[in-house]
């Protein structure tokens, strides 16, 4: 599993935008975007990749009250494929325009919740048959929502008042053992590695989600890289 790694970006805005460069680069995606909503600090952030003529049509037009690919989504805790979503009028609306502008309607969103009613979602997407998207969604998704996670609690933690609260611990085999997920290793190598049963390992990785209030585990090897408890393998 490779993250990049958003402490090596510039430190500015534009650290983000390129993040998400950077995810179409190594998935092959076309374009990806952020939202996200920190009601702590009462701020709502967005990055894309999008052209500046894509991105002043959508706001004239007051597309994000209607894009269902963020109210679904921000409604959802799974990945949501656009595909679910394309019988929609207004997801219709949304993407006749864009299509007139060169931009697919082929794509899937990520949700990402923090622990404080943040929320952040990580869309990407990409220009190719139906056949060609179905075979590479499931190559994809766990980096991609690892991904998410990372970008969401990097854009939370800059803010310095919820960053204070947003610093969980992890015991040293907890870290450890997330370090080896984050190297690519199962379940059944890590317990090789440490010499402990796979059972035991996923006791760990339990413990590590719950305290870092993540679903899955690559969103926990997500949260555990953008805090900064380990490092991108």
């Amino acid at each position: 599993m490779e993250i990049v790694d958003l402490s090596t970006l510039p430190d500015s805005e534009t650290r983000y935008t390129e993040f998400l460069r950077q995810v179409c680069e190594k998935h092959d995606m076309d374009h990806a975007a952020y939202a996200g909503m920190n009601p702590a600090a009462g701020k709502v952030s967005g990055y894309v990749t999008y052209g500046d003529d894509w991105k002043e049509h959508y706001q004239q037009q007051g597309l994000i009250m209607i894009d269902p690919t963020l109210h679904m989504s921000r409604r959802s805790i799974a990945p949501v494929d656009w595909s679910r979503l394309e019988r929609s009028p207004e997801f219709q609306r949304v993407f006749r325009d864009a299509n007139d502008f060169g931009l697919s309607d082929q794509g899937i969103t990520i949700p990402v919740r923090g622990p404080y009613g943040d929320i952040g979602l990580l869309s990407a997407t990409r220009d190719c048959s139906k056949d060609e998207w179905r075979k590479l969604v499931p190559n994809v998704i766990t980096e991609l929502q690892s991904m998410a996670v990372h970008i969401h609690d990097s854009v939370v933690t800059s803010d310095a008042a919820t960053s204070a609260l947003y610093h969980p611990t992890l015991s040293s085999r907890e870290a450890e053992i997330l370090q080896w997920v984050a190297a690519g290793k199962s379940q059944q190598d890590i317990g090789d590695i440490l010499s402990i049963s796979h059972r035991t390992v996923e006791v760990h990785l339990r413990s590590s989600r719950e305290k870092l209030s993540a679903l899955t585990t690559p969103q926990a090897v997500g949260r555990a890289i953008a805090i900064g408890l380990i490092t991108p393998g």
